[in-house]
C-alpha cells in the first residue's frame, strides 16, 4: 500500500501576521484616508444610544474617528490603537476640540483591561483586521460590561473595500489559513464570533461614499497614505505593480457612480450592534 503524502497545514504564526499588519498600518499616514470615514463614526454612536457619562472604549480607533464621536455625546471614553502616532494625531483632533479624551496604546487582541470596564465599546474599521478573530472578539466581549454594547463599522465582502482586498490578495496572497477581514462584515461570521455572550445582534447595511476626483487621483491617494495598498506597490516589482493599478482602476470605475464628475464610490458596510448577554 501506498504512503498517503502528508497534507498536513502548517499552523498559521498569527503574532508574524500581526508584525506585517502593524507595520502596514504604521506606514504612510492613515489619517488622509481615516479623516473622510468621519460620519461613519458619528452614525455609529447614534446606533449605540450612547448616553451622557457612559464609559466608552474605541479599539483599534485609528486617527480616532469613532473617539470624537462619542466624546462629543458626553461619553467618557479611552481611545486604543497599537500605532503610536495615530492616537497622537487622534489627540490632536481632540484637543482641537476641547475634548476629553483618554488615549492608551493597546493591542485589539489583548486590551489591558478589566473585565466589565467599560458600558459601550466600539470600532470602525479596525478590529476587523486583527489575525486572530475569535481572539478579538473575545476581547470586546470580556471588557464590556453585562447589558453594554458593542458597536462596530466593518467592510462587507462584496463592498469596493472589500472587493479592494481581494483583489491586492490576488497579487500578494496573504498566508494561508488567515481569515479575511471582510467576514467581519457578514452576520453569519458575527454570530460564529460572539455566541452565547450576545444577548442580541442588530445589524445595518450601509454605504459610505468615497469622493475624489478619478479613479487615478484615488489610487494615488491610497498607494501613497494608507498602508496596506502603499505596502502592496512596494513589494511588488514594476510590470506587476501595473497591473495591479490597471485591476484597482478597473473596479473603481466600475463602481463609480459619479457620472463623470468627479469619482463617487459607494462602498457598502455593516453597522452592527452587540448586546451584551
Amino acid at each position: 500500500m501506498n504512503a498517503r503524502p502528508n497534507t498536513a497545514v502548517a499552523p498559521v504564526d498569527l503574532a508574524a501576521v500581526k508584525q506585517r499588519q502593524q507595520a502596514a498600518w504604521s506606514s504612510g499616514n492613515y489619517a488622509v484616508v481615516g479623516t473622510t470615514l468621519q460620519i461613519v463614526g458619528e452614525h455609529l454612536a447614534e446606533a449605540v444610544d450612547l448616553r451622557w457619562d457612559e464609559r466608552v472604549l474605541d479599539v483599534a480607533a485609528g486617527n480616532g474617528n469613532a473617539t470624537l464621536a462619542a466624546a462629543r455625546r458626553g461619553g467618557r471614553v479611552v481611545s486604543t490603537d497599537y500605532v503610536p502616532a495615530l492616537l497622537e494625531l487622534g489627540r490632536a483632533r481632540a484637543q482641537a476640540e476641547q475634548l476629553e479624551v483618554g488615549f492608551q496604546e493597546a493591542d485589539a487582541e489583548a486590551l489591558p483591561f478589566a473585565d466589565a470596564s467599560f458600558d459601550v465599546v466600539l470600532s470602525t474599521f479596525g478590529v476587523m483586521f486583527t489575525p486572530d478573530h475569535a481572539r478579538a472578539a473575545g476581547e470586546l466581549a470580556r471588557v464590556c460590561r453585562p447589558g453594554g454594547r458593542i458597536g462596530m463599522a466593518n467592510w462587507t465582502p462584496d463592498g469596493f473595500i472589500g472587493q479592494m482586498f481581494k483583489v491586492l490578495g490576488r497579487h500578494l496572497p496573504p498566508p494561508a489559513g488567515v481569515q479575511p477581514p471582510s467576514r467581519w462584515g457578514t452576520r453569519e461570521h458575527l454570530q460564529a464570533l460572539f455566541g452565547d455572550r450576545a444577548e442580541r445582534i442588530q445589524t445595518q447595511a450601509r454605504s459610505f461614499a468615497f469622493r475624489y476626483r478619478s479613479a487615478a487621483h484615488m489610487i494615488e491617494v491610497f498607494r501613497t497614505w494608507y498602508g496596506p495598498v502603499q505596502k502592496a506597490f512596494q513589494a511588488l516589482p514594476e510590470p506587476r505593480a501595473a497591473e495591479l493599478h490597471a485591476e484597482l482602476a478597473a473596479l473603481i470605475e466600475r463602481m463609480d457612480q459619479g457620472g463623470g464628475a468627479g469619482l463617487v464610490l459607494p462602498s457598502e458596510y455593516l453597522e452592527i450592534v452587540v448586546v451584551r448577554r
